[in-house]
């Protein structure tokens, strides 16, 4: 939270693997920081979002991590 241009992103890992650190990280305040990534060609995305339903992150915070924070960061809208 110290650096507001640092963000971190799930690239190289599937849900199932995600440190339960992260996954509450992503519920709270700093859910913006967070971006998806799925390592493709290697997984393809369905592969490293099944289980995301677990991780229970409610609307905002999956909105966010899916394509929010990736809109804003890279000026996307």
């Amino acid at each position: 939270m110290k650096y507001p241009n640092v963000f971190i992103d799930t690239s190289a890992y599937k849900v199932y693997r995600y440190p339960k650190e992260l996954a509450d990280y992503m519920r709270g305040n700093a859910r913006h920081r967070v971006l998806f990534g799925s390592n493709h060609p290697f997984w393809p995305p369905s592969e490293c979002l099944s289980g995301l339903d677990a991780l229970e992150l409610g609307e905002p915070s999956r909105a966010a991590f899916l394509i929010g924070n990736a809109q804003r960061v890279f000026k996307l809208n």
